[in-house]
């Protein structure tokens, strides 16, 4: 930004995130409406011209609200979907509530969402409420505030997909990119359950979904990746990691994933069967990182 002590909006003209590779993210800004250094991370939500209300965590964008549907749909609706039968699903990380959202608008008996700053949640509840849109209000949310990796290696409960909306694998949320961290899901999933990871923007952070499809399939018998293209994530296609023992989850064919959607009888605004599929169809560029993994 260009001002740190507040001023007008004209001294808080845009907010630039270096995204490496000579390649940086501008939102033009009107104003700061809120910035708190929490326990664990420097948080600021920008009111911006075009692109609606945002929140970077460490100078980091983490949701916008004009494109934040894209993500949320994507790294919800594609796991729960493809499993077919997801009752228990776990969230790790999410604070703003997005996933959470997404994933009680299935026939779900529980939602356990683990966020490891409170903060991030009463925070985004007040500033961004269309981001959750009362989701943390569900009697089906189990809300448990704890470190995601800890409660993973340390729960008896059992899920059948497991979300993991970390930040990037750098401070709070190293420890959830782990073959450790992975392990400890595959042994709290139940049988043909399925995990999903956000693992960046793979023009910028190829290596990153490298290994991470390393680590995923250190423990499950299919590991792989499927992609969205999301705008406030500048770079070309964000990518999800998928990991699962059961190997046909990847290929299940449009009209078996039109049925289970129609079942649900849910408005998407991005998903769609046919795009679910065509999402495991991975650019070149992409694919030899995910092969790199192999």
């Amino acid at each position: 930004m260009t001002d740190t002590d507040g001023g007008s909006a004209q001294d808080w003209a845009w907010f630039d995130e270096p995204l490496g590779v000579g390649l940086q993210l501008g939102l033009q800004v009107e104003s700061v409406v809120f910035r708190e250094t929490t326990e664990h991370q420097d948080l600021v939500i920008y009111e911006t011209s075009q692109w609606g209300r945002v929140m970077a965590l460490d100078g980091i964008m983490q949701v916008c609200e004009r494109d934040e549907f894209i993500y949320h749909e994507m790294l919800t609706h594609v796991p729960i979907l493809a499993h077919g039968d997801a009752r228990n699903v776990c969230v790790i990380g999410g604070g703003d509530g997005g996933i959470l959202r997404e994933a009680l608008r299935h026939p779900v008996d529980r939602v356990t969402m683990v966020e490891i700053d409170a903060s991030v949640i009463e925070i985004c509840a007040a500033h961004l409420p269309s981001i959750s849109n009362g989701a943390f209000d569900d009697p089906r949310t189990d809300l448990v505030i704890a470190d995601g990796a800890h409660f993973i290696a340390e729960t008896e409960k059992r899920f059948d997909v497991i979300i993991v909306d970390s930040t990037d694998p750098i401070g709070p949320g190293e420890v959830l990119f782990t073959s450790e961290f992975y392990g400890h899901c595959q042994s709290r999933l139940t049988e043909g359950g399925i995990v999903v990871t956000q693992s960046g923007v793979a023009m910028i952070q190829g290596e990153e979904l490298t290994t991470t499809v390393r680590r995923l399939s250190e423990h499950f018998a299919d590991s792989s990746a499927y992609i969205a293209p999301i705008p406030t994530y500048a770079g070309g296609f964000m990518a999800f990691g998928w990991g699962t023992d059961n190997p046909d989850l990847r290929q299940l064919p449009a009209e078996t994933l039109a049925q289970r959607y129609g079942k649900v009888d849910i408005q998407t605004r991005y998903y769609n069967p046919g795009l679910h599929v065509g999402a495991f169809a991975l650019p070149t560029y992409i694919a030899e990182y995910v092969e790199a993994a192999r």
